[in-house]
């Protein structure tokens, strides 16, 4: 199964921000063996979210949007499924009630701050969803996610994206498999091994320095048989540790 990873969000290109969630999607993704094929930060421009939703649909398994999710002037990603859809937004009976009631619990728990500050809350503005997506409530928030065709949208607090994505995480399966190894080697004596390795066996091998003198190794297959082969085949050509 490929995946690829949209983060929206000019906070996060500014670099106001750090791009917590698509590593973080990216591991548990790998984890469930899934493959992620592609990670993109764009910002919140309504026609450029579209193009790449639209182009991903179709080149991907399934294609995951997170940021600008809500009912702000600057929260447009919605939309922008929508557009690329063709579809209208529409506000769910059952997003409308999760909205009143966390904006409500939110005031009792608030009075001083709501009093302050007038919370003034644009109820269908926040849960409007594209037609005919499946919503996904938001137990840790106010903004709603959804399902479209292949396409997942979560909200870009962290907290949040990981509580709606923990709700369809049994929908990204995979065949890939991994073994991640480690060896004293500096990466520049290891280039032999690793180009052969690739050449001999159905695996990619990913080498990640570390300035602490224990490099890492990473090998990634679809066939268990074949990833132990290719281990033992860099271990006798390259010094290698215990695995994590």
């Amino acid at each position: 199964m490929e995946v690829a990873i949209l983060t929206v969000g000019d906070e996060v290109l500014a670099g106001d921000i750090s791009n917590a969630n698509a590593q973080w999607l990216a591991t548990r993704l790998t984890d469930s063996g899934a493959t992620v094929a592609r990670i993109l930060t764009v910002p919140d421009d309504r026609e450029l979210i579209e193009t790449e939703v639209r182009t991903w649909t179709d080149a991907f398994d399934a294609a995951i949007v997170t940021g600008g999710l809500g009912g702000t002037h600057d929260d447009v990603t919605v939309d922008a499924i929508a557009d690329a859809f063709d579809r209208d937004l529409v506000v769910y009976d059952s997003v409308r009630r999760d909205v009143v009631q966390t904006v409500a619990a939110y005031r009792d728990a608030n009075p001083e701050q709501v009093t302050a500050h007038d919370l003034d809350i644009d109820v269908d503005a926040w849960a409007a969803l594209p037609a005919g997506s499946r919503p996904l409530l938001n137990p840790e928030g106010l903004c709603p996610g959804c399902v479209l065709e292949n396409v997942y949208a979560f909200p870009g607090v962290p907290a949040e994206m990981r509580a709606l994505f923990e709700d369809v995480t049994g929908e990204f399966r995979g065949d890939a498999i991994a073994r991640t190894v480690y060896t004293p080697q500096p990466e520049g004596s290891m280039i032999d091994a690793i180009a052969g390795v690739r050449d001999r066996f159905d695996v990619t091998i990913g080498s990640y320095p570390d300035t602490k003198g224990r490099n890492r190794l990473k090998v990634t297959g679809t066939d268990p048989e074949t990833v132990d082969a290719a281990v033992a085949w860099l271990s006798d050509r390259i010094e290698l540790e215990t695995d994590e």
